[in-house]
């Protein structure tokens, strides 16, 4: 099976893992946080909003603009849609099957 133009890029993934882990009421700042500290990756905010952008015009992602309470500023907040969820659990199966018999050289990550 060969990539397709929808096929999910590795920050692609990591965003929309990071949507999932921050839930409800996600967007920006909590999602680029969530990177940060889960997978140690260092992320401008500018490349963050830019593949949000490009995973809403995927359908992997619906964006909502909410009025924060804290601030009463509008807010942009992302959920997963179940075609988002279906293309990470895709790559997450994808990238285990890669994976598969090799633990004696990635130490059993």
């Amino acid at each position: 099976m060969a990539d397709t133009p929808d096929a999910i890029g590795e920050f692609e993934h990591l965003v929309l893992l990071a949507v999932l882990r921050v839930g409800d009421g996600a967007y920006g700042v909590p999602i680029r946080d969530e990177i940060e500290e889960t997978a140690g990756r260092s992320v401008s905010l500018g490349a963050l909003y830019a593949t949000l952008r490009r995973l809403e015009a995927k359908g992997w992602i619906a964006a909502e603009t909410v009025v924060a309470p804290d601030t009463g500023r509008d807010r942009k907040v992302v959920t997963v849609t179940p075609s988002g969820l279906a293309a990470v659990s895709q790559a997450q199966a994808r990238m285990r099957r890669m994976a598969d018999g090799l633990d004696h050289l990635l130490g059993g990550a």
